[in-house]
């Protein structure tokens, strides 16, 4: 392999590890690119691939956001194990068939989200509902199932779709669902990598490098999240939401 194709996944990978630890989404970037740098190369060993450098960029801002923000370890480890699971049976069913039937669905419900972040301009500012522990317990779970299945299964987006489940069922505000979402979303790119590693499908070649350089951007991007605060995080949220939004757009109606 080319040197100056490493060296062009390994910048897209620093980036999408900045823009993963503020809200999810850094596979929009760091996705799209390795599909054009890699064309010879079957998609599904470049997502298990990437879902190395994924790994390594959520642990590294997991870390930030848990030296300042407080998390429900019980609760999270009911959602870690139940997202594993999902997310690893959703990359067995990609690797059986297509997953393009789901973009047209995506499409309308990212339209959705779009506008009723951009018009309720409170939404995420502050910790908006008290569920009871049992209810809490309940909504975790189906979003732990969804979520996980949705991250082995198709990808992109998943920490965008994690912080707004955390925001809009649970009723977290921003700072404290992009914090939890990071460990959700370990588990589900571990239960995918899991499956690719058993398939064979991860080509270290290329993963090791840009996990240290997910890293470094996952790292910085947990910092600079923690001291903008939720203002800051809900517009990098809208801007991610409309990137997923346009390529899958792109996906549906001109490819």
């Amino acid at each position: 392999m080319e040197t100056y194709i490493i060296i062009l996944l390994c910048i897209a990978s620093f980036f999408a590890g900045f823009v993963d630890a503020i809200v999810g989404g850094g596979g929009l970037i760091q996705t799209p690119i390795a599909m054009i740098l890699l064309p010879n190369l079957a998609v599904s060993t470049i997502i298990g691939s990437l879902k190395i450098p994924a790994f390594s960029g959520t642990s590294f801002a997991a870390r930030q956001y848990l030296k300042k923000v407080t998390v429900n370890w019980k609760l999270l480890s009911v959602m870690a194990i139940l997202s594993f699971c999902a997310a690893f049976f959703g990359s067995h069913v990609l690797t059986l068939v297509s997953n393009d039937f789901m973009k047209p669905l995506l499409l309308i419900v990212l339209t959705l989200i779009a506008i009723y972040t951009f018009t309720k301009k409170d939404f995420g500012q502050s910790k908006i509902k008290n569920h009871t522990p049992k209810r809490q317990l309940l909504y975790a779970v189906g979003l732990s199932v969804c979520i996980g299945f949705y991250d082995g299964f198709i990808g992109p987006g998943t920490g965008s779709f994690l912080v707004l489940g955390f925001v809009a069922v649970l009723g977290f505000d921003f700072l404290h669902a992009s914090a939890n979402a990071k460990m959700v979303n370990l588990a589900t790119n571990f239960g995918s990598i899991c499956l690719f590693v058993l398939k064979g499908k991860i080509i270290w070649a290329i993963a090791i490098p840009m996990s240290l350089c997910n890293a470094l951007g996952g790292w910085l991007g947990a910092k600079v999240a923690i001291r903008k605060g939720n203002g800051f995080i809900r517009v990098f949220f809208l801007i991610v939401v409309i990137g997923t939004l346009l390529r899958f757009g792109y996906d549906v109606f001109f490819r």
